[in-house]
């Protein structure tokens, strides 16, 4: 048993990916706190965001963004996010998306991680084809649109934004 409080990795996309991470910061109050992002001006908004709330500066990692048309860059992308998965060792992971996210809930749970996938609000009819994938693998799978939810998951709590 530890002291220490648990550890969050808070990774995410950028652009509406990001920003609805960065709504979720109150849910992190009292938490070793890490932003993860593939933006060069994420780090700002992160620490922005705690500043806010009060709370310590968090850290902030950055990976290489990528989509699932750039097969080289996904495989960067992947190798970032093992690198900071092994770096932080997270209790837990929360992810918004989209192919850094799934990387995350993948890999993560490979080191013994909770995680948390909650699709993004602009998958308004179905899943994103990251949550698709991912949130299967997901301790919590959540879907911001209560017409998307299943019995099995995606799960329906509210919206992020």
């Amino acid at each position: 048993m530890t002291d220490r409080p648990p550890r969050v990795l808070a990774l995410a996309s950028p652009g509406g990916h990001w920003i609805q991470l960065l709504r979720l910061a109150a849910a992190f109050d009292g938490c070793e706190l890490h932003y993860a992002c593939a933006a060069d001006d994420a780090a700002d908004a992160a620490r922005a965001a705690a500043a806010r709330r009060g709370q310590p500066r968090p850290a902030f990692h950055r990976f290489t963004d990528a989509n699932r048309w750039e097969k080289l860059r996904l495989l960067r992308q992947a190798f970032d996010v093992a690198r900071i998965l092994w770096r932080v060792r997270p209790d837990a992971i929360v992810t918004t998306g989209a192919s850094a996210g799934y990387f995350a809930v993948r890999l993560g749970r490979l080191l013994g991680a909770r995680t948390c996938w909650i699709d993004s609000i602009a998958n308004a009819k179905e899943l994103s084809l990251s949550g698709a994938r991912a949130g299967p693998h997901a301790d919590l799978f959540l879907t911001q649109w209560p017409e998307v939810a299943r019995p099995g998951g995606p799960h329906f709590r509210g919206a992020v934004l």
